[in-house]
């Protein structure tokens, strides 16, 4: 996945490098970067004093050492100031000059952590768009991965209405168990007459007896009203005219939308080495989080969505509250994929893509 959001220590991360919050000195400090010196070890502190320090929005690069990660690229954020002083513009410096000088190493994984948003005091909400704007500008041409990586889902805060409309979506739509199918509700009486006294057996027994009763009655008449004389099916015939598959739907959907491969599966945050094996296999069947991250990086519409997530062999379903997120962005015409796997991440969700 070419930008993942994870929850992780990102000295434990491993990955080709990972990236330090520094300060001007690069000799160490609190939060992550102080716990990064002290994962990699003394050598880590040695080779920064021969970098000279380095300035906001620049970053250097040193060997990682005891880390599980080849190097460490350090990179000094912004101290926030209200806003008016530059600080999203070296902000953004900061992960534009990281990313050139991991692609200049040949790195193909990368960590940042959430630059200047500890002491330095960049509001969170901020500071996630920033990072989430220069990575996703750099992926568009580069074929990297790239983790955010952050202590807890409570170290990101989502600006904006969408997170809590789409809590209050879920709340209005979710299907718990107050709305039980049949079988549950014969599962939940069997458990109960285990455990109910011996008198009342004879109550949860005869309730058994009245719905099997009443389910005898409704296959009788399902099958009275069905037809007597229906041809038998050719079994040749229908595996001859088989469906279009999710793999020819995608591409028909792309060419429909006027887009390059390369341009679908960048929105659709999916590595490129997947998209060739859908492209390549028509009978390639894809995972649900990359069906939906395909509908949404082409916006179909939801009738469109339940129609290529069929041709995977899934469906949208109020029993899932992902579903529901993804339900509802393409109801509102939120087909912003990075915001929505924020959300997602927020509520302990699996993202979109992979």
């Amino acid at each position: 996945m070419p930008l993942e959001m994870v929850r992780n220590d990102i000295t434990r991360m491993q990955v080709d490098a990972i990236v330090n919050a520094a300060n001007h000195s690069l000799l160490g400090g609190g939060g992550v970067d102080g716990a990064i010196h002290r994962a990699a070890g003394p050598r880590l502190l040695e080779a920064c004093r021969a970098l000279n320090g380095c300035e906001t929005g620049q970053a250097k690069l040193t060997e990682g050492f005891d880390l599980p990660c080849k190097y460490v690229i350090h990179t000094v954020g912004p101290v926030w100031q209200g806003g008016a002083a530059g600080e999203r513009r070296q902000l953004a410096d900061c992960y534009r000059n990281a990313l050139a000088l991991a692609k200049e190493k040949g790195c193909e994984t990368v960590a940042f952590p959430l630059i200047s948003t500890g002491a330095y005091g960049y509001p969170k909400a901020e500071a996630l768009r920033v990072a989430v704007d220069e990575i996703t500008r750099f992926l568009l041409d580069e074929d990297m991965t790239v983790y955010i990586v952050v202590f807890s889902r409570d170290a990101v805060e989502l600006g904006g209405k969408l997170f809590g409309e789409i809590v209050s979506y879920i709340d209005d739509v979710y299907v718990d168990k107050r709305y039980e199918s049949g079988a549950e509700t014969r599962r939940r009486l069997d458990m109960e007459s285990q455990h109910a006294p011996q008198a009342a057996g004879g109550l949860f027994r005869r309730r058994h007896r009245e719905a099997d009763a009443r389910n005898e009655t409704l296959f009788a008449e399902a099958e009275a009203a069905m037809p007597t004389a229906a041809p038998s099916p050719n079994l040749r015939s229908m595996i001859e005219n088989v469906d279009e598959s999710f793999s020819e739907m995608l591409l028909r959907k792309i060419d429909e939308k006027g887009m390059t491969d390369a341009a679908c599966y960048k929105r659709a945050n999916i590595d490129r080495r997947l998209f060739n094996k859908i492209k390549n296999n028509p009978s390639y069947r894809p995972g649900k989080p990359t069906a939906l991250a395909f509908a949404i990086a082409l916006r179909l519409s939801l009738d469109e969505t339940k129609d290529m997530l069929l041709k995977a062999g899934y469906a949208l379903s109020h029993s899932s509250k992902q579903d529901i997120v993804v339900e509802y962005c393409i109801m509102t015409g939120n087909y912003d994929l990075i915001e929505i796997n924020e959300v997602l991440f927020k509520l302990d969700l699996q993202p979109l893509g992979y």
